[in-house]
């Protein structure tokens, strides 16, 4: 979700590019505006790229209202922005106009100057609702705009971890929308379910009557929002004397109910599946640059593809011969000349000790299917290993569609790269390029998980790191990899044998050639090494599942 801050910004910020192909939607907003906020002393820009990292920002200081244009549509002619069926066509960008005119005619408050980070963060989070619930109050019709942009302004990311900051957050952003009368008590239950289970139902009480006090307030009142926001924090177990900033999500743990709750709440909201909602999210995030270069496959990589599915079924089909065992009862092959001693004993008076049926054990249960995620290090020290990887990535994937398994790609380094998601069969390989960082190889392990479940389910799951270990973020990685290990995740990390040439910049904080414990670490010498450990282990994991 955008940081609330981002919506009431203090300053000019520059104008971006591009206003005079808006020009149109500007002027005819600009006139509406005063309708929506009883104020003749307001502007509207309507730009691609305005409102900073938001997409709506009040400035009071310039009385402007900026709405980011790619909101709306991809083009300014995709209707006449001065007839009112406008709002019809582009109800999420409308939306936005009357949240920004929400704030502008009742954020009359400003915080007071040397209060602590967290305190206005608090109190920022509380004025969503609160100007919200106002503007609806007023003008009971713009309900449905602001139901339309809520979805907008929030995002899975900022639920990142169940901690009780970020649950409280959520609530503050969602859940006392509900109060404000925005939404319904029916389309939050899922994430007041997951609220609740991460702060309990007295915190959530606590915390509820502080927001329904907030929505009392004065449009000027800004002692008593710091003063709910101080209590906020209190009821979290948060001391904003000690602690000044907001907290920030542990790199080193994975996602969990809040951001689960949020995602099924977004794609209801959005008219889709979950699935199908987190799918679209991964694909606008973590695409394949444009530059990146695409070839046909070669017969080389084709006949492995075909050698490697062919490998992964005799795997997976392999089991081993249900055993015998003697029985004196049904069920089973009768063995005559067991059934005649057994005979012969009774008639002697002896307890029979033949057994003249033979049973067979049952069959073992079918084998799993085999997760496999693949994770390559786009540093500049593995510079030599990209074209390779590039290549096991179309294997991987061509052989998985052959083999009932499924497989994904990912390439991470200054960004986090899908080169090639689950249950695709790419018909060209698309090669990878290196750049300077390593900034997100905790960030790519959480992909991973989120596109294989790799902590979850029964399937056989593994994953594969090609890394020199000179990472950032050590010990959020290690976390992470332990995490996957006690959840029986099995972890292959592929380290090159050669050290960084000289010359290559160093970190104190980082470390070359860092080994992860709860991982199984091979030390390779050339790329093709890699691709070879990879699909023999995965070949070792089904035929010993």
């Amino acid at each position: 979700m955008s940081h609330p801050s981002t919506h009431l910004q203090q300053g000019a910020p520059p104008t971006p590019a591009g206003a005079s192909d808006w020009h149109a939607w500007s002027a005819a907003w600009t006139q509406h505006v005063p309708l929506l906020t009883g104020r003749t002393d307001l502007t509207v820009l309507v730009v691609p790229g305005a409102a900073g990292d938001a997409p709506e920002c009040f400035y009071p200081d310039l009385n402007r209202i900026e709405v980011d244009a790619t909101y709306i549509a991809d083009r300014p002619d995709v209707t006449d922005p001065t007839k009112a069926r406008h709002k019809r066509i582009v109800p999420t960008g409308y939306g936005l106009l009357v949240h920004g005119a929400a704030h502008a005619a009742h954020s009359r408050w400003a915080t007071p100057p040397g209060t602590p980070p967290i305190l206005a963060a608090v109190a920022d989070m509380l004025e969503e609702s609160r100007a919200e619930g106002r503007q609806r109050a007023r003008r009971r019709g713009d309900r449905r705009w602001l139901r339309h942009v809520v979805t907008t302004l929030l995002d899975p990311e900022d639920a990142a971890v169940d901690d009780a900051w970020h649950a409280g957050q959520l609530a503050a952003l969602l859940l006392a929308r509900v109060d404000a009368r925005i939404v319904t008590s029916k389309d939050v239950r899922p994430v007041r379910a997951a609220v609740t289970g991460v702060l309990g139902r007295k915190r959530l009480r606590q915390l509820r009557d502080i927001w329904r006090e907030a929505h009392t307030c004065a449009d000027a009142d800004a002692d008593t929002m710091i003063c709910l926001a101080r209590r906020w924090c209190q009821v979290l177990g948060i001391d904003p004397d000690q602690q000044y900033d907001t907290p920030v999500p542990d790199a080193g743990q994975f996602a969990g109910r809040l951001a689960a709750a949020l995602v099924d709440y977004l794609a209801v909201a959005a008219g889709v599946t979950p699935a199908e909602y987190a799918a679209a999210l991964l694909a606008h995030r973590h695409s394949p640059p444009s530059e990146w270069d695409r070839r046909d496959p070669t017969e080389q990589e084709h006949h492995a593809a075909r050698d490697l599915a062919h490998r992964l079924r005799q795997a997976r089909t392999q089991h081993p011969e249900p055993g015998r065992r003697p029985s004196a009862i049904p069920p089973g092959r009768l063995r005559t000349r067991q059934a005649i001693t057994a005979e012969a004993q009774i008639a002697a008076g002896q307890l029979p000790t033949a057994a003249p049926w033979q049973q067979r054990a049952q069959l073992p249960p079918e084998k799993p299917r085999l997760h496999l995620a693949v994770l390559v290090d786009l540093s500049g020290s593995m510079d030599r290993y990209t074209d390779a990887m590039s290549s096991a990535a179309w294997i991987f994937a061509n052989a998985a569609r052959r083999a009932d398994a499924t497989t994904t790609t990912i390439g991470f380094g200054d960004r986090t790269t899908v080169l090639v998601p689950p249950r695709t069969r790419p018909t060209q390989v698309l090669t990878m390029r290196t750049g300077l960082a390593t900034a997100t190889f905790p960030e790519a392990v959480k992909v991973a998980d989120q596109l294989l479940d790799l902590r979850h389910g029964r399937t056989l799951r593994m994953l594969a790191v090609v890394s020199d270990g000179y990472l950032d973020d050590i010990p959020a990685g290690q976390q992470l990899v332990t995490t996957l290990h006690r959840a029986g995740c099995a972890v292959l990390w592929l380290h090159p044998a050669d050290p960084p040439t000289d010359g290559e910049p160093t970190d104190p904080d980082q470390s070359w050639g860092h080994t992860f414990t709860h991982a199984t670490t091979l030390t390779v010498t050339d790329p093709t090494e890699a691709i070879a450990a990879i699909a023999d282990a995965a070949v070792t994991a089904l035929t010993q599942a």
